[in-house]
């Protein structure tokens, strides 16, 4: 009887330890997911500013050709 309780015990230790583990894990899992979303965010504005300026600079380069 003692060993199975030792035993019990000793799995229960275990579930709480990994449990422990995994939700440090999750936690930085999630920050990291939150900077990537936020670089995400910066990188497309970024591609945004660039598409509007290279339409710029190919529209000015037509008005130089027909000109």
């Amino acid at each position: 009887m003692d060993a199975n309780i030792l035993g019990l015990e000793q799995r229960i230790e275990t579930l709480i330890n990994e449990c422990r583990r995994l939700s440090s894990e999750n936690r930085i899992l999630k920050s990291e997911q939150s900077t990537l979303l936020e670089e995400k965010t910066n990188l497309k504005e970024k591609n945004r500013i660039a598409c509007s300026r290279l339409e710029r600079i190919v529209e000015k380069l037509r008005t130089l050709e027909d000109q």
